[in-house]
Protein backbone atom coordinates (compact mmCIF):
# COMPACT_ATOMS: atom_id res chain seq x y z
CA UNK A 1 0.00 0.00 0.00
CA UNK A 2 2.69 2.53 0.96
CA UNK A 3 4.65 1.28 -2.04
CA UNK A 4 1.38 2.31 -3.93
CA UNK A 5 1.11 6.04 -2.75
CA UNK A 6 5.07 6.46 -3.20
CA UNK A 7 4.14 5.70 -6.78
CA UNK A 8 1.27 7.71 -7.24
CA UNK A 9 3.27 10.37 -5.43
CA UNK A 10 6.39 10.25 -7.42
CA UNK A 11 4.55 10.14 -11.00
CA UNK A 12 2.21 13.15 -9.77
CA UNK A 13 5.53 15.05 -9.06
CA UNK A 14 5.74 15.49 -12.90
CA UNK A 15 9.32 16.58 -12.79
CA UNK A 16 10.55 16.46 -16.55
CA UNK A 17 14.36 16.54 -16.84
CA UNK A 18 14.90 19.94 -18.69
CA UNK A 19 17.34 20.21 -21.70
CA UNK A 20 20.62 21.07 -21.02
CA UNK A 21 21.43 22.34 -24.07
CA UNK A 22 22.04 26.27 -22.82
CA UNK A 23 24.35 25.43 -20.50
CA UNK A 24 26.25 22.91 -22.55
CA UNK A 25 26.72 26.14 -24.88
CA UNK A 26 27.57 28.56 -22.45
CA UNK A 27 30.65 26.49 -21.01
CA UNK A 28 31.60 25.63 -23.92
CA UNK A 29 32.06 29.09 -24.90
CA UNK A 30 33.66 29.82 -21.49
CA UNK A 31 36.36 26.94 -21.89
CA UNK A 32 36.92 27.85 -25.71
CA UNK A 33 37.71 31.55 -24.47
CA UNK A 34 39.55 30.61 -21.27
CA UNK A 35 42.31 28.05 -23.52
CA UNK A 36 42.39 30.73 -26.28
CA UNK A 37 43.14 33.42 -23.37
CA UNK A 38 45.80 31.19 -22.02
CA UNK A 39 47.40 31.43 -25.15
CA UNK A 40 47.36 34.27 -26.09
CA UNK A 41 48.45 35.44 -22.70
CA UNK A 42 51.76 32.85 -22.91
CA UNK A 43 52.49 33.57 -25.99
CA UNK A 44 52.54 37.57 -25.92
CA UNK A 45 53.83 39.12 -22.56
CA UNK A 46 52.20 42.54 -23.14
CA UNK A 47 48.89 41.36 -23.79
CA UNK A 48 46.82 42.76 -23.34
CA UNK A 49 48.29 45.98 -24.55
CA UNK A 50 46.14 48.71 -23.48
CA UNK A 51 43.61 49.53 -20.59
CA UNK A 52 40.55 49.45 -22.78
CA UNK A 53 41.95 45.87 -23.99
CA UNK A 54 42.48 44.96 -20.13
CA UNK A 55 38.83 45.90 -19.88
CA UNK A 56 37.31 44.31 -22.71
CA UNK A 57 39.25 41.02 -21.87
CA UNK A 58 37.62 41.12 -18.35
CA UNK A 59 34.37 42.15 -19.79
CA UNK A 60 34.12 39.07 -22.09
CA UNK A 61 35.23 36.88 -19.32
CA UNK A 62 32.76 38.10 -16.64
CA UNK A 63 29.83 38.00 -19.36
CA UNK A 64 30.87 34.24 -20.35
CA UNK A 65 30.94 33.17 -16.84
CA UNK A 66 27.33 34.87 -15.70
CA UNK A 67 25.84 33.37 -18.83
CA UNK A 68 27.24 29.53 -18.27
CA UNK A 69 26.25 30.01 -14.24
CA UNK A 70 22.37 31.19 -15.38
CA UNK A 71 22.27 28.57 -17.77
CA UNK A 72 23.16 26.06 -15.12
CA UNK A 73 20.63 27.55 -12.90
CA UNK A 74 18.15 27.37 -15.29
CA UNK A 75 18.58 24.28 -16.54
CA UNK A 76 18.89 22.28 -13.59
Amino acid sequence: MLHGILVLAAEAGGHEESSKTAFYIAGGLLACWAVVLAAIGLSRPSFPGTVAAERGVMLLSVVLVAAAMTAAVATS
